[in-house]
């Protein structure tokens, strides 16, 4: 289970750092616009609180790589980073998109349960 646990932690950590690609460097780009269905001019205008939330989306990716950087004695970051991204994808279902509960907290949910049974 714990090579599991291991794939989706990175899988969640990429999917982290896709949101601040797009929240940093294409928020007002075609790709960034359709993404997150924006308006040429609400993108533009939201463009740096946008690169805000992406810089937070990366901490969250660094803090999964850093839990599977050491290994098994990373399991209590992994489980840290996790229930922060689905905590925030709770919280992004809740205020912005239903959508965000499917994209960041059910894989986030999936990598806790896996850790529970590693």
């Amino acid at each position: 289970m714990s090579l599991a646990a291991d794939i989706v932690v990175a899988l969640v950590a990429l999917l982290h750092v896709w949101i601040l690609v797009l929240e940093m460097f294409l928020w007002d780009r075609p790709a960034g616009r359709k993404a997150f269905g924006l308006t040429p001019e609400f993108a533009q205008a939201t463009k740096t609180l946008a690169a805000n939330q992406g810089l937070y989306n990366g901490f969250l990716a660094a803090g999964l790589f850093w839990g599977l950087s050491l290994g098994a004695a990373g399991a209590g970051v992994k489980v840290f980073f996790l229930a922060c991204v689905l905590v925030a994808g709770v919280y992004g279902a809740a205020t912005a998109s239903r959508k965000i509960l499917f994209i960041q907290g059910l894989p986030a949910a999936l990598g806790l349960g896996l850790l529970a049974l590693a």
